[in-house]
């Protein structure tokens, strides 16, 4: 008997819980969104590749917003670009503003949504996709994620955590800490009114502690 199929989440979730849970269950769970120059700068970059199309430049074929899903998962979303190898393995590309040189903690955030979209990338076409790159449109350089099974692993649990956050509706406490500074949603979230747990705390920081 077939399983019944999951309920679809929005890669971008699984980038918001990993940078706040909170942000992620203000966003997709209660539905609520603001800008900042942050996030007005990250739409600007994105009207450049958010009509669908394709063309062919050395040797790749190039494919831009093109719909993902992950039935295993249970993900969707949308890939930048995804650049076709002449073998016809795909290469996600993803977009953001800024500088390659971000924090440690962001730049995971990035990663694991590229290889979110990588795991779908799989599932769609049947080829390993080992690798993906993070266009930076600061400094327009490219840094190039491996996609392992560190990083693998990373995506099943932050897959979970989303899930059950999803199930459950509750709201997290607030991180209160240099995540909240760049945060669209720092007015709505009120960070400085409740401190995280140290439980809390310790949940999300694990998923980024997977040994390789």
């Amino acid at each position: 008997m077939a399983s019944e199929p999951l309920d679809p989440i929005p890669l971008s979730a699984l980038q918001h819980w990993a940078y706040c849970p909170r942000q992620c269950a203000l966003i997709h769970v209660e539905q609520v969104f603001e800008e900042n120059i942050f996030t007005q700068r990250g739409q600007a970059l994105h009207k450049r590749v958010d009509d669908p199309g394709f063309e062919s430049r050395d040797g790749l074929r190039i494919e831009r917003a093109l719909p993902l899903f992950c039935d295993r998962l249970g993900l969707v979303g949308k890939a930048d670009v995804v650049e076709f190898l002449p073998d016809g393995t795909p290469y996600p590309v993803e977009y953001k503003h800024g500088s390659r040189h971000k924090r440690a903690d962001i730049a995971a955030c990035d990663d694991l949504q590229l290889a979110a979209q990588a795991l779908c990338l799989e599932e769609m076409f049947g080829k390993p996709v080992p690798e993906g790159a993070l266009y930076y449109a600061t400094s327009r350089r490219r840094r190039i994620v491996a996609v392992d099974s560190n990083l693998r692993a990373k995506i099943e649990l932050t897959v979970a955590a989303v899930r059950e956050l999803l199930r459950s509706g509750e709201m997290p406490p607030p991180l209160n800490d240099d995540h909240c500074r760049a945060c669209s949603l720092r007015d709505l979230c009120q960070p400085e009114a409740l401190a995280p747990t140290p439980e809390h705390s310790a949940v999300r920081h694990s998923l980024f502690e997977v040994d390789d």
